[in-house]
């Protein structure tokens, strides 16, 4: 499987950023490097990979609260979301505050994503999809060859995203569930952006928010 993935907890939220790379360059992207900086590029450097570009599914201070330090610390190209978490990147300054992180860089990202967009590293593509509900703008990164997709904060092993934000809306995160991530497929394994690793399957089967909901 040429497109491998590690996954870091960080912040005390413990968001799982995740390193995904090609195994067949070692050229990486990180998806939602929420904090602990250091950490994330240690984890870099044991692996033997080349870091190249930053990869956001929405901007919550979890999520992108290192962003900016580590665009600027390894003149990184910052890759989503949609444009529609413009609002939460703004406000960065005051999520520092609400949550007791430590003060985040300003960022802008490179390229805002759109339904439907590619992303590559090394000689893997994954597919972006639009997946608001939690925030406006959230996406999510898909690899078919691999059976593997990044969801962020959409969907959790046993729980969905929380919609009680300013910008979420509850049903709108149930089609994004039903209508852009059960069509991937029963067996792709999905990497939330707190807690383990699940299936599509497993979540189709037994979550309670989503459990029996076919689309």
């Amino acid at each position: 499987m040429p497109l491998r993935h590690h996954t870091v907890p960080v912040t005390p939220f413990r968001q799982n950023a995740s390193l995904v790379w090609c195994d067949l360059t070692h050229e990486a992207a990180v998806i939602d490097p929420g904090g602990e900086v250091p950490r994330l590029l240690a984890e870099v450097e044991r692996l033997g990979l080349t870091l190249k570009a930053i990869w956001l599914t929405h901007a919550h201070i979890d999520h992108a609260g290192g962003t900016g330090e580590l665009a600027r610390l390894r003149g990184l190209p910052i890759i989503g979301p949609h444009q529609g978490d413009q609002f939460w990147i703004t406000a960065l300054p005051q999520q520092s505050a609400m949550f007791g992180f430590p003060p985040a860089e300003m960022f802008t990202p490179t390229r805002w994503l759109e339904d439907g967009d590619t992303v590559q590293i090394g000689q893997e593509t994954l597919t972006v999809r639009h997946c608001p509900g939690h925030t406006p703008g959230h996406v999510v990164f898909h690899s078919a060859s691999a059976q593997r997709c990044f969801v962020g904060d959409v969907l959790f092993a046993g729980s969905i995203g929380r919609t009680d934000f300013p910008g979420g809306d509850h049903d709108t995160l149930i089609r994004s569930i039903t209508e852009r991530l059960w069509p991937m497929g029963d067996d792709t394994v999905f990497v939330p952006g707190h807690g383990p690793e699940s299936s599509f399957g497993e979540e189709r089967r037994t979550n309670p928010f989503v459990g029996g909901r076919w689309g």
